[in-house]
């Protein structure tokens, strides 16, 4: 293939892109939940293999639907520190290398303006609110296919931060699955999954490495 022009590099959002630790910080807080035993239990649920769904079982006494739109207004819209310091500039190395670059995950339908807002640049942009589908439901990796202009699935690399929702679900589709070490999917689970054509740990890593998904 001469260059890179047909080669897509799609990133989710939340802890590839998105550092979310304000946003499950003000959770604790709203809860009145202390913040080293709210992110323990986090990181319990992840290692089981579970999500943060089953935080409300664990505090149940709390009432969190009741507190979800409070906890919206004290986020507020994203703001330029809530991205990882190497997101920028790694879109910018992606695209200077050659690169077509969308950023579709699960997140709400506001979260593409809010991403735009804070200079997050891509070709395609989509929330799965929007899609109608989540990860880790073949359907979304279907429409993502779709979005993309049906490009051949060796041609993508979709890159994220867990196994089970972005590494696995993006292989089976036949995209090439790049997983990133961070945040508490990243860094809890040790065993390297089979599935992963490429493992980076941070996206100054992968705007180096990504020919290596193709390897």
């Amino acid at each position: 293939m001469s260059g890179h022009h047909e080669r897509w590099v799609v990133l989710d959002i939340g802890e590839t892109l998105v550092d979310e630790t304000r946003f499950w910080r003000t959770w604790a807080e709203e809860l009145g939940i202390s913040q080293l035993e709210f992110m323990s239990v986090f990181g319990a649920l992840v290692a089981r293999g579970e999500g943060y769904t089953q935080l409300p079982d664990y505090f149940s006494a709390l009432d969190w639907a009741d507190r979800r739109e409070a906890v919206h207004t004290r986020i507020g819209d994203l703001v330029a520190t809530d991205l990882f310091p190497d997101a920028l500039p790694a879109l910018e190395r992606l695209r200077g290398s050659g690169y077509r670059v969308a950023v579709i995950g699960n997140q709400p339908r506001r979260m593409g303006p809010e991403l735009r807002a804070v200079g997050v640049e891509a070709e395609v942009m989509a929330m799965s609110e929007e899609m109608g589908a989540m990860k880790p439901d073949p359907a979304f990796f279907r429409r993502t296919l779709a979005l993309l202009d049906e490009p051949d699935p060796t041609a993508v690399a979709y890159v994220g931060d867990r196994i089970d929702n972005d590494v696995v679900p993006a292989s089976a589709a036949g995209m090439r699955a790049v997983w990133l070490r961070r945040g508490p999917w990243g860094i809890v689970p040790r065993e390297e999954p089979a599935e992963a054509d490429l493992i980076v740990d941070s996206l100054a890593e992968l705007a180096e490495r990504i020919g290596e998904a193709w390897a």
